[in-house]
């Protein structure tokens, strides 16, 4: 199926569940939701860092004034997570 039908099939998933979640026991792949490794249950919202991923790749960063793909910073020390503005302007991007 293509991408371009397939996200409007899924219109109301949110736009960071196109990438994998790199949170450590999850590791859910792209298109599916979050889990919790010990008992299997489905999380309704998604991991921080998935959406973190996500807004790293799509946007950029109006803090740190990086172009997408590359990690947000604090004074050239890389971040482990994004700018909230960051994720903001994702979400801009997409609409």
């Amino acid at each position: 199926m293509p991408a371009s039908i397939r996200h409007g099939f899924r219109a109301r998933a949110h736009p960071a569940r196109s990438v994998p979640c790199p949170h450590e026991p999850c590791h859910a792949r792209a298109h599916q939701a979050c889990i919790v490794r010990v008992n299997g249950r489905v999380l309704k919202k998604l991991h921080p860092a998935r959406i973190a991923a996500w807004a790293r790749i799509t946007a950029c960063c109006p803090e740190c004034q990086v172009q997408p793909g590359i990690p947000c910073h604090d004074d050239g020390r890389a971040r482990t997570d994004v700018h909230p503005r960051r994720i903001q302007e994702a979400k801009e991007t997409l609409a």
